[in-house]
């Protein structure tokens, strides 16, 4: 008889092992280093600290939620081992950053008003730099703020879809207000469902490493490193049985008989996160069926967790 699939404990649980392997830090990514190479050097570092401490897991992938360029800081969640499937989720989301827009001339009094016509949604074509195609598309700009102007400067706070491009939307703010202008500095504030009231820094990770190898101390692991189910905090939930959960670990879709729970308000076509009773994340996928019927599928996978 084949092994049955082994499910997670509770999230309040993990081992730091199993953190390292299916967690996720909120990071405050420094100026200079890319995105992918911040992520490159994290992963390699906490591939080094499993074999450092004979674990028998390994860590073999960590991926970031939205790239920044190097010169950009801000919210970059990492995402470390099978947390990795989960990296679609962040384009469900909004960002939202503070940028400097530099004016080439002085900014003119009615830069608020001109401002707020760029909310909602506009038109933009990725730069040429892009690794994506340089299609016309449509971006939504939820809100979009004046901080503070001065002079040839503009601080603003912006809100917006995710795949956005700030450095065109500043552009095209400049010719707006007549002046011409082009994005200054630029941090991102948040990343839903991150922001950046409790972000970590590089070294603050790297010494929470340091800590347990050294010292035999894994809390400030427990401090810098969430589980990966904070990554869900904003996706729909359905509470789904153990043995359901076991039978997604083996590739079946969520049944109706095995559902235990589900959210208010998911509809048709939802993208849901399904758990355990312990809270433990087992799969994301499409809300498709009727939770309240006796049979037939009511979530078809789109990524396992488990």
């Amino acid at each position: 008889m084949a092994d049955r699939p082994r499910l997670r404990g509770p999230p309040d649980d993990r081992s730091p092992v199993e953190l390292l392997t299916f967690g996720v830090v909120n990071l405050d990514k420094p100026p200079g280093p890319s995105s992918h190479q911040v992520s490159g050097w994290l992963r390699d570092s906490v591939a080094e600290t499993l074999a450092e401490r004979g674990a028998d897991a390994m860590l073999e992938q960590a991926a970031h939620a939205g790239t920044l360029d190097p010169k950009v800081t801000g919210c970059l969640p990492l995402m470390l081992g099978e947390a990795t499937r989960l990296a679609q989720v962040f384009l469900e989301g909004s960002k939202e950053y503070i940028a400097v827009l530099e004016c080439h001339a002085p900014v003119p009094a009615d830069v608020e008003s001109v401002v707020a016509e760029f909310e909602g949604p506009i038109y933009q074509k990725p730069p040429r730099k892009s690794a994506v195609s340089r299609r016309l598309r449509v971006r939504e700009i939820y809100d979009l703020e004046v901080l503070e102007a001065d002079d040839r400067q503009v601080l603003l706070r912006i809100r917006c879809e995710s795949g956005t491009y700030v450095r065109k939307l500043c552009h095209d703010l400049g010719l707006a207000l007549g002046t011409g202008g082009h994005m200054g500095h630029l941090r991102r504030s948040a990343t839903t469902p991150f922001d950046d009231s409790d972000l970590h820094s590089t070294s603050d990770f790297l010494d929470a490493l340091a800590f347990w190898i050294e010292d035999d101390d894994p809390d400030p692991l427990f401090e810098v490193v969430d589980p990966a189910e904070r990554i869900l905090e904003d996706i729909p939930s359905i509470t789904i049985a153990e043995n359901a959960a076991r039978e997604v670990a083996n590739g079946a879709p969520v049944y109706a008989p095995g559902v235990l729970a589900v959210d208010d308000g998911i509809r048709q076509g939802d993208l849901v996160a399904c758990y355990t009773p312990n809270k433990a994340a087992v799969c994301l996928g499409e809300f498709v069926g009727n939770a309240d019927a006796d049979r037939g599928v009511v979530v078809s996978l789109e990524r396992v967790l488990v």
